[in-house]
């Protein structure tokens, strides 16, 4: 009798232990880009928390392992192998830099483990794998919108100023290869380093060659100075991606930063929207819970670990604890509204979202507001 209930607790153990759904999460939590990971690692450990409390994920309960990066790709390689070698983690929500996310994809697929990554470039999944995933529009995409949009003010003659990164790069050759299709010419091409200090001389040979709108594609403090440099220098025309799709952009850019013009997500425009918008209930309840728990102003990049959870989440549902049953469910969602906008994920595509996830925005007296 003794000898069968010792097995029926062995049983009972190995019973609870399964139920536990284990985690990952790689975010620059600290460092220049903190601005991206502390909302990402704040939004995951938010929604966690929220599931737990109502009885978890078919009555299994989330146990979370985050690993602060700090936006370097060495500690984020390091932090990985960690996660799912010793943390012996389903999945991994991150990391939030793109240099960061092309450092890893080849670990992902090796180990067998989806990563659902809170970075933007389409390089992160291509070539499609079904264990890589992410949650931001593409670059491709950013371009694509933007360029639509200038071309619709009638602006022809583009300078382009990027950042030296993973971002920046892949940034430019969206822009240069969407120019072409829109049939527009690109009559500057500068770089700066993430960590410039002053871009006064690129700015400079832009402005000698007289464009119709300049792009600047980087996320960071160096957007904030490129703002800066702009208003000295007197120019004007200023258009940026979702990199800068944050309150702090504009308090470090201060009033340089009115006027400019960006590609962003709807969450900073959510009070904005009409009603009949089928993304404005999503966006608002996010935007209040966020802001009510950390007592900071909702971002976009909050909203790719909001969006990073739900695939999973919807994902989890139908595969139960298994990673390599976790990453083929994952590309069969559908219809999922999140934060960025609705994912429709395929085999042949593991973003799922359109150049109509995103909307053109206008900083205004230190706001973002709907551009015209």
């Amino acid at each position: 009798m003794r000898k069968i209930s010792f097995i029926l607790l062995a049983l009972l153990v190995c019973a609870v232990a399964h139920a536990e759904i284990r985690l990952g999460g790689l975010f620059s939590v600290t460092g220049p880009t903190s601005f991206l990971g502390m909302p990402e690692k704040q939004t995951l450990e938010m929604l966690v928390e929220e599931v737990n409390k109502s009885g978890g994920i078919k009555g299994e309960k989330i146990k979370l392992f985050i690993y602060d990066t700090q936006g370097d790709e060495n500690i984020t390689i390091n932090s990985f192998k960690r996660l799912v070698t010793v943390d012996k983690v389903i999945a991994v929500v991150g990391p939030s830099r793109t240099g960061e996310a092309l450092a890893i994809k080849n670990l992902a697929v090796k180990y067998k483990v989806p990563l659902i990554s809170c970075a933007a470039s389409l390089d992160i999944v291509t070539p499609v794998s079904k264990y890589l995933y992410k949650t931001p529009q593409s670059d491709t995409q950013v371009a694509e919108k933007l360029l639509e949009y200038l071309q619709h003010k009638k602006k022809k003659n583009i300078a382009l100023i990027t950042e030296q990164s993973g971002y920046g790069s892949t940034g430019r050759d969206a822009v240069l290869e969407y120019a072409k299709k829109f049939n527009m010419n690109i009559v500057a091409d500068e770089k700066f380093r993430d960590k410039d200090k002053d871009m006064t001389s690129q700015l400079s040979n832009i402005k000698a060659k007289k464009p119709d709108a300049i792009i600047c594609w980087a996320a960071g403090a160096a957007p904030a100075i490129i703002a800066k440099n702009a208003q000295q220098l007197g120019m004007g025309d200023l258009y940026m991606t979702q990199g800068v799709a944050s309150m702090k952009f504009i308090e470090l850019a201060g009033d340089a930063a009115n006027g400019i013009k960006l590609t962003a997500g709807r969450i900073v425009v959510a009070d904005q929207l009409p009603d009949s918008d089928k993304f404005k209930k999503t966006l608002v309840k996010y935007k209040n819970d966020f802001e009510s728990n950390f007592k900071s102003p909702v971002s976009a990049f909050g909203g790719h670990a909001y969006d990073a959870f739900i695939l999973f989440r919807a994902a989890y549902l139908k595969s139960g604890n298994n990673s390599e049953k976790l990453a083929g469910e994952l590309e069969k969602v559908r219809k999922l509204v999140g934060i960025a906008g609705e994912f429709n994920m395929s085999p042949t595509d593991h973003t799922g979202l359109t150049k109509d996830s995103f909307v053109i925005v206008e900083i205004k007296d230190g706001q973002f507001v709907l551009a015209n």
